[in-house]
């Protein structure tokens, strides 16, 4: 077949999440040509969950991407508006660091690192199709028509393949934060061979942090002692102006609203189609799995210093907007609260896991790789530790070099590749 390639890369990224500008850093860095195309430039590095990075386990994935040379760890040290070392009560083995983001200012940090990589091109574009020929990826072509030639290609699409977004019995085509969908992508994966899945997983509302009484709340400050993500942050940087977070607990009239409404509730009328997380279940499923519990967990999580949204983690739901109203004013703290954005659950393909190898190159294609969401993790830190090991092995293929592959031993990465790989994923996992 004949192409009218107008560019020529080494390594062409797609989606710019976590996951993606790890892996064209990466592989940048490594002196590869490299395109990261994206559907929104806006949306680079983007938090359309939770606006924290780490937590348990996490937290150590994202100093292992440090240690590898990715970008996380530092852009969270320069965009926290909290940080905290949680499990402080108990034993060395479980305690975390988490940093709450400024999940605006984490992308535009983000941004500015990518826009100035040297050998890294970013750019707006949907990637309808990825070329090959005789079993081998030479290049991918745009909705627009354009043709670009690559030796390597990674899909780090997140939850954009054939995206949907469901609140209530209202469904329609979209990516994360109501982007576009990605659907050509997705059709030409399954017409390359992949086997793939369909994952669902969701977000909570958010609320107006000026309509909150957090008088009735408890206060979860951050901590006074200087921690970092990344080696290379230094003490004397430690931000001591932080932002607290704060607690707050479900009761029986929430759980008597969700119990009245499980018949609009697409948990549980079959709107919802896709596998959800056991780890991070919808407030519906919490409810009606865990019925002898008479309160959950509610953290009231500012998004930034310079925005008055709050995400109520612990809330996430596809409930019908009304019920949402009355479920979030139900809460203690939250009885006058203005929700600004409704929560919602997504749908997505992505592809099973046990397709690839431990570079994260696909088995079925030479120079295939696919990383984070793509493979059914679901986490920032999940993917942005796929995406370095894929940019690495992307470039280390190219270049004729031995491939990089973390055992388990190594770290949580190779415990999380390895899992991956080998035992596939029946759900959205994390490490």
């Amino acid at each position: 077949m004949t192409y009218n390639f107008t560019e020529e890369y080494d390594i062409i990224v797609i989606g710019a999440g976590h996951a993606g500008v790890e892996a064209s850093l990466a592989a940048s860095r490594m002196g590869c040509k490299v395109l990261l195309a994206t559907i929104n430039i806006e949306m680079l590095a983007f938090m359309p969950c939770n606006p924290s990075i780490g937590g348990s386990a996490k937290g150590i994935v994202v100093r292992e991407v440090d240690a590898l040379g990715g970008e996380m760890a530092k852009t969270i040290d320069k965009t926290y508006i909290q940080m905290k070392m949680l499990n402080t009560g108990k034993g060395p083995a479980v305690r975390a660091l988490r940093a709450q983001a400024d999940k605006e200012l984490y992308s535009k940090e983000m941004r500015k690192t990518v826009e100035n990589q040297e050998n890294l091109t970013l750019r707006q574009t949907m990637i309808d199709e990825i070329l090959v020929e005789d079993g081998k990826v030479v290049g991918v072509r745009t909705a627009t028509h354009q043709e670009y030639a690559a030796k390597a290609v990674i899909v780090t699409t997140g939850t954009a393949l054939r995206g949907e977004i469901i609140i209530g019995d209202l469904k329609y085509s979209s990516g994360p934060n109501h982007s576009l969908a990605s659907i050509n992508l997705a059709d030409n994966l399954k017409e390359l061979g992949l086997e793939i899945g369909r994952f669902k997983t969701g977000t909570p509302p958010r609320v107006k942090a000026s309509s909150i009484n957090y008088d009735v709340t408890e206060i979860q400050p951050g901590d006074e002692a200087p921690n970092h993500f990344s080696y290379t942050s230094r003490d004397e940087d430690y931000v001591k102006d932080q932002v607290p977070c704060w607690l707050t607990y479900t009761n029986g009239t929430s759980h008597e609203i969700i119990q009245n409404n499980l018949h609009r509730a697409p948990m549980f009328t079959g709107v919802v189609k896709g596998v959800g997380p056991r780890y991070c279940p919808s407030i519906e499923d919490k409810i009606v799995r865990f019925a002898d519990k008479e309160r959950h967990q509610l953290f009231l999580e500012p998004e930034g210093r310079n925005t008055e949204e709050v995400y109520v983690q612990g809330l996430s739901t596809s409930l019908p907007e009304d019920v949402q109203r009355e479920l979030v004013h139900s809460i203690k703290g939250l009885e006058n609260a203005e929700m600004m954005r409704t929560g919602y659950a997504i749908e997505y393909d992505m592809v099973l896991p046990h397709q690839l190898r431990a570079t994260l190159e696909t088995k079925k294609i030479s120079g295939l790789f696919t990383a984070g969401q793509t493979n059914g993790t679901s986490g920032y830190e999940e993917a942005a530790g796929q995406g370095i090991i894929a940019g690495i092995n992307a470039a280390l293929k190219i270049q004729g070099k031995p491939e990089l592959i973390l055992k388990r031993s190594d770290g949580y990465i190779g415990v999380m590749i390895d899992d991956l790989v080998t035992k596939g994923t029946i759900e959205p996992t994390v490490s």
